[in-house]
């Protein structure tokens, strides 16, 4: 019993080691970008453009996650699942002009784009300074 639970993280100490700091907004509609813009005004808001069937998609976004810290934890961060809602990316690379790439991460503040990425250069902005 404790083989399957260790291959298939069944202890308490893995849940809690694995579990994020970001606080992830579900980026379900075309409607949600207006909040988005008008949240910019306010603070920095990033969007995470991430395909679930891609394995560099996967990889990105679990390092995306494990370099997230504690001074980022009131970072509005929506999250966009690609599969299921893809004419929401489509119009988020014609409303900020951004080509749509898998994955991608795109920073807002005051309605523009301030910096963007895509696949393993995601990790290189720093929000910190965004």
């Amino acid at each position: 019993m404790r083989i399957i639970k260790k291959l298939f993280g069944g202890s308490e100490k893995n849940k809690k080691k694995n579990r994020s700091l970001i606080n992830w907004v579900p980026l379900t509609s075309k409607e949600q970008l207006k909040e988005i813009e008008e949240l910019s005004t306010k603070k920095t808001v990033a969007i995470f453009k991430h395909s679930t069937r891609c394995g560099i998609s996967n990889v990105v976004i679990k390092r995306f996650e494990s370099s997230f810290d504690a001074s980022l934890k009131n970072f509005s961060i929506y999250y966009l699942d690609l599969l299921k809602f893809r004419e929401v990316s489509d119009e988020i690379a014609h409303k900020f002009g951004v080509i749509h790439q898998s994955p991608q991460l795109i920073i807002l503040k005051n309605k523009e784009v301030t910096a963007h990425a895509s696949h393993y250069d995601i990790n290189e902005i720093d929000l910190k300074k965004n």
